[in-house]
């Protein structure tokens, strides 16, 4: 079903536990401005529902109504997560189809040592370790369809934000 306008905005934004996604959509919408939804597979998935990630899992169709929804409503929408291609590739595939306006999808490309070492970093350091984030890494774990852009882990934030920004053709404050 199709969603959005011609003039909205989705963004994709995946890539292992640690590899800037969270960091960079924040960054997005403050650089953005009212009217850029986060819809975030952590939010969803961890703190509403309190799931596991599994196929068939509840959060998946959560994410995209979710997204849908705020599309609907005149939002640009930024999707972001680990998202694994095996268990969210159809649902992204889908929403991406159905988008109406201009769609872009990045992957951020880190090995899991630069994982490790951006994990150790954050705040939430303590709740999980090295060896779930090794059960959770799938390197290079492009969609099919749609094409991603790859977000090399030699790209600073700051990098990879300009590139998102600039590719989206986001501009200035909704």
């Amino acid at each position: 079903m199709p969603v959005g306008t011609s003039s909205s905005h989705l963004i994709v934004l995946r890539g292992n536990s640690a590899s800037g996604k969270s960091a960079a959509a924040r960054a997005l919408r403050q650089r953005y401005g009212r009217g850029l939804a986060i819809v975030g597979q952590d939010n969803l998935r961890r703190d509403i529902l309190q799931e596991r990630d599994r196929p068939g899992a509840a959060n998946i169709d959560l994410i995209e109504l979710t997204a849908r929804f705020a599309l609907d409503r005149g939002f640009h929408v930024i999707v972001e997560g680990i998202m694994n291609r095996v268990r969210y590739g159809e649902m992204l595939s889908r929403l991406c189809a159905d988008h109406r306006g201009k769609t872009n999808c990045f992957y951020f490309a880190v090995s899991f040592e630069e994982t490790l070492r951006r994990h150790a970093t954050k705040s939430t350091a303590n709740e999980y370790g090295e060896a779930e984030m090794r059960e959770w890494f799938h390197p290079q774990d492009l969609l099919l369809d749609p094409v991603e852009t790859v977000i090399p882990e030699s790209l600073s934030l700051e990098e990879a934000i300009e590139l998102i920004w600039t590719e989206s053709g986001l501009t200035g404050a909704g």
